[in-house]
């Protein structure tokens, strides 16, 4: 349930009320949103007592009155961290334990004795375990307010501190259960211990002052940037230097000691100073995300750059929340304590947050505490449980993964691989107790017979077919799965009948990239990792439904109808709903299929399951297409081990691999290549990201260790490109989130295709103007330039020669739009408010075109040395063309600057160089790196100690891609079925 109404005040009830309300002893954070929950149930003639370790003047502050009570005590201790940015999770548990769990007795008997002599009518807890319990054996109810739990926060420390911590995640949750339901924030953490939720807006503290009297006293005039670092406590390493600031920039310090001398620049807030006024007034935050920074970034629209604090799983959940609506950059802590700030910054100051729901959340919150406080408020019964299983990450997941992840791993899980449903990374041999390779042939060939298709004896594809084995072995013995997706896997698949997998790989872009949606040459190869979906069809009749399924077709009043199911595997490591369901019916609008419009909000209501959209998006766009149509129920399962944000097509592969599992499945022929551009259609139309085709096209079609040559007119297969024997491919990971449906390479498309218009546009002027002073051939290339369909028609030199010069660097949308009317892109809008810069954004392509038909042939040519370093200089030009596009990263480019260090010193020396090129791929802002090299064991070497290297002056050990595999055409795909011996 969602509460956003706002402008009424909390009215009182008949009768006054007393609010027994607890904070966490974790930062200031939690006690800054409950002021203003307070507050408003203070205005509306309640008592509030507040149990709390923090500093009265941050109550005090914002609450003048003598119905505010507060009571010094810690009862829980929260997350120990040995700086601002430093979670020490052994040290948590313990301090925990010591807090909560030792005096858990005596803590219990004081707070009951103390809420009956208080006489509260209800208990409020942000977000203290202990105090459910405590008001449960009191007879009092109990509501919390939060965004996020300590089970969920304390179960990942499980890992590293040891099982014998177990049963502190186990009472927290409990302790939880007591709570009659959840007033849910923004930003939220999966909760599942607690029965039921409501949603409410951002709870935000209101502003005192405007920005101008802010600025008027710290003295800061109103058109100086300002900064405002706020840590709540600096990070341990952190010197600030005047340097440290773009030019021009002032800098707000949060958290600093009274002892420390600030360089010019800086300046020292006091402890007591109230911080929304000063978010509000300043220009950018840098610090680390809590609720109150994140909250308090998108209400004011102001932009975050946030550096990462490990083992704290809260900030996951709100950075998607806060880059969902465009307010966060993420900045690595080894550029934070060095000074590297200003390309992070920069960054930041080209966001546009977005940011436009409610920030009344303290005045609803405190409406339906004050409702709950007096009977007025339930909670249905019938929704919790489909509630539960649409919101709730099941804790035990946290708990049960497999073991084999390194506890000391300094990268967070969600920059990690996708994980499948064991926890264990597809595509990968795994090593026995003996030394040996793990068979994982007899469990699939023991519970299923193939029926069509063939493995290609690929490792992953006999791992995803042993997980199937597993899912029916469970559900024929009735095994209990804490995992939410494993127990909605087990049983949504009828095992008796047949099963269709598919399979399809990411792909690394070797040369081309963006350039593809301007019709490019194009090179990639497909990568080991890959996406399987099993698929499944059923007459509605028998087909297994979950139990919300079964309620949402009763409360229609209807019999059996088709009905979509999709289990993620990994979803939680990603912040997604790991299932999603929805009727077949709901993709038609009468005998139509409806808008790609209207499916693209369909799964855009619900941020946690938009994923679904590049699944079941295949069947709107095979609906839509090509005329199919469904009359079977269908259940899906995904597993994808290609990791996500990473720019090697994650996205792509899920789509290729779910087309090719309900084509399958329903005898349709369609040729990979035409899969591949209806796929494409899933991605522009049904998820709403402006993708060109390469990158479905190498997922469909292309083949292990060779590269797919592919002219994006609009999809045009020039054939497969051999990878020469002497030659070797990398893929990169810097660990810095990409997407295609960012803004940043939404805007160089824009520009690209407002460039091709101004030059048309230029074209035809000249051909109108002086018509007499052309000769034939003349007039005819500048008439194909005229009608220029795709970019990478023109040659460099006539660009250089023609038009480099019309080009404006960059253009405003609104006066684009005066001039040209439109810029003919069918997958993006241009922003009349927005800037685009149209020099670089065109150039790119036109010279990317020629690189790549360059770097094709001398695959081809005799091999060399020259030839190598040729086709290195190649991906070096590419990179920093990349980059002049705006589309470039700090991670990227330190990776193709520690290349480059490997590549001269070797050359320099005796020895010939190993490693010869790198560049930043696919759609650029972050993600992998593509090295070329020799095939040679001292290659693979450097690629170690770049590795080494970078996680040394970052913190992050990127993740590796090297090795190839077979497109979705090439494999095909399999048909199994239980064999009726197992049946029993």
């Amino acid at each position: 349930m969602r509460i956003e109404s706002e402008g009424e005040d909390v009215s009182a009830p008949p009768k006054h009320l007393v609010f027994a309300y607890y904070v966490t002893g974790h930062g200031f954070g939690h006690a800054t949103r409950v002021v203003e929950v307070a507050r408003h149930l203070i205005l509306a003639g309640h008592d509030v007592h507040l149990v709390s370790a923090a500093p009265d003047f941050v109550y005090t502050t914002e609450i003048q009155s003598p119905r505010l009570h507060i009571r010094k005590v810690l009862l829980d201790c929260g997350a120990v961290q040995a700086d601002a940015l430093t979670v020490d999770r052994l040290a948590s548990l313990e301090k925990y334990h010591e807090t909560a769990v030792v005096p858990r007795k005596s803590i219990l008997k004081t707070e009951v004795e103390w809420l009956n002599s208080i006489k509260a009518d209800l208990v409020v807890s942000d977000v203290v375990p202990v105090a459910c319990r405590a008001a449960a054996d009191a007879g009092i109810r109990c509501v919390c307010v939060t965004n996020f739990s300590w089970d969920f926060i304390y179960a990942d420390y499980v890992l590293a501190a040891g099982h014998h911590h177990r049963s502190v995640v186990w009472q927290i949750a409990e302790d939880y259960s007591h709570s009659e339901f959840l007033i849910r924030l923004p930003g939220y953490c999966p909760m599942p211990a607690f029965r039921d939720a409501i949603d409410v807006p951002l709870v935000v503290r209101r502003l005192h002052k405007s920005r101008t009297e802010v600025r008027k006293e710290i003295g800061i005039a109103d058109d100086v940037k300002l900064l405002i670092l706020n840590f709540g406590g600096q990070p341990s390493g952190l010197k600030l230097k005047e340097d440290h600031l773009p030019p021009g920039w002032k800098c707000l310090v949060c958290g600093a000691s009274d002892k420390d001398e600030l360089p010019p620049g800086f300046i020292k807030l006091a402890k007591d100073a109230y911080t929304p006024d000063l978010i509000a007034a300043s220009d950018c935050m840098l610090g680390k995300i809590g609720y109150g920074t994140a909250s308090e970034a998108l209400a004011y629209k102001l932009p975050f750059v946030f550096v990462r604090r490990d083992y704290f799983n809260e900030e996951p959940f709100l950075r998607n929340l806060l880059e969902f609506y465009q307010c966060g950059v993420e900045m690595i802590r080894r550029d934070l304590l060095t000074g590297h700030w200003k390309p992070y910054i920069d960054r930041a100051m080209s966001l546009k947050p977005c940011y436009a729901g409610g920030v009344n959340g303290g005045e609803v919150a405190a409406r339906i505490l004050q409702d709950a406080a007096v009977g007025k408020y339930h909670v249905s019964d019938k929704l919790s449980g489909a509630r539960r299983l649409r919101d709730a990450i099941v804790l035990g997941y946290q708990l049960q993964r497999m073991p084999g992840r390194d506890p000391d791993l300094c990268v967070p899980e969600w920059y990690a691989n996708a994980q499948n449903e064991l926890g264990r990374r597809s595509g990968s041999p795994k090593l026995g107790a003996d030394g040996a390779l793990e068979d994982s042939d007899s469990s699939y060939t023991e519970d299923f017979e193939i029926l069509h298709g063939d493995l290609h004896d690929l490792y992953d594809t006999k791992s995803f077919l042993s997980s199937l084995a597993e899912l029916a072995k469970d559900f024929e013995k009735d095994v209990k799965h804490h995992v939410r997706e494993y127990k909605a896997a087990t049983a949504f698949f009828n095992w008796e009948e047949e099963i269709f997998v598919s399979r399809a790989p990411g792909r690394l872009d070797v040369m081309g990239g963006i350039a593809d949606y301007s019709g490019s040459l194009v090179l990639q190869m497909p990568i080991k990792e890959a996406c399987h979906v099993a698929l499944q069809k059923n007459h509605p009749n028998k087909h297994r439904l979950w139990k919300h399924a079964q309620a949402r077709q009763q409360d229609k009043g209807q019999g059996p109808t088709p009905v979509l199911q999709i289990v993620s595997f990994g979803a939680e490591l990603s912040n997604r709903g790991p299932t999603f369901d929805m009727d077949l019916s709901d993709f038609m609008e009468g005998d139509e299929p409806i808008s790609y419009e209207k499916a693209q909000k369909y799964f855009s209501r619900d941020p946690s399951q938009k994923w679904a959209a590049y699944v079941a998006g295949t069947i709107l766009v095979l609906m839509t297409e090509l005329g199919v149509r469904f009359e079977n129920s269908i259940s899906m399962l995904v597993s994808s081990a290609v990791p996500e944000g990473k720019g090697v097509s994650s996205s792509a592969s899920v789509e290729v691999a779910s087309m090719s599992a309900v084509a399958a499945a329903h005898g349709l022929d369609i040729s990979p290549r035409d899969l591949a551009i209806l796929c494409q259609k899933v991605e522009n139309h049904v998820v709403g990201a402006p993708c060109g085709v390469m990158d479905q096209m190498a997922s469909a079609c292309g083949e292990a260790n060779k590269l797919l040559a592919m002219i994006c007119q609009p999809a045009e297969v020039l054939g497969l490109v051999e990878i020469p024997s002497h030659i070797r491919f990398w893929g990169i990971d810097s660990g810095i989130r990409h997407s295609v449906g960012g803004a940043d390479y939404g805007s160089v498309r824009v520009g690209a295709f407002m460039g091709r218009e101004m030059i048309k546009s230029s074209a035809s002027d000249t051909l109108s103007q002086n018509p007499s002073d052309l000769d034939a051939n003349s007039s005819e290339l500048i008439g194909s330039e005229a009608n220029l369909e795709y970019l990478c028609n023109l040659t460099p030199h006539r660009y250089e020669a023609a038009y480099a010069n019309v080009l404006p660097e960059t253009v405003d949308g609104e006066t684009f739009l005066e001039k040209y009317g439109n810029h003919h892109d069918p997958v993006t809008v241009i922003d009349s408010k927005s800037s685009y810069a149209v020099r670089a954004a065109a150039r790119h392509p036109i010279y990317e075109n020629f690189r790549v038909k360059a770097f094709k042939a001398l695959l081809t040519s005799a091999p060399s040395d020259d030839q190598l370093t040729a086709l290195g200089e190649l991906v070096y030009q590419c990179h920093y063309s990349y980059n002049a596009c705006g589309l470039g990263s700090d991670g990227t480019d330190r990776i193709v600057e520690l290349v480059q260090e490997v590549h001269h010193s070797k050359s320099s020396g005796s020895e010939d160089a190993a490693l010869y090129g790198a560049k930043i791929t696919g759609g650029g802002s972050g993600g992998t790196v593509c090295v070329i090299g020799r095939n040679s064991m001292r290659s693979s070497q450097e690629i170690l100690e770049i590795q080494q290297r970078y996680k040394q002056a970052t913190g992050y050990m990127p993740f590796l891609f090297e090795g190839s595999s077979p497109g979705a055409g090439m494999f095909g795909y399999l048909k199994v079925r239980r064999r009726p011996s197992l049946k029993k």
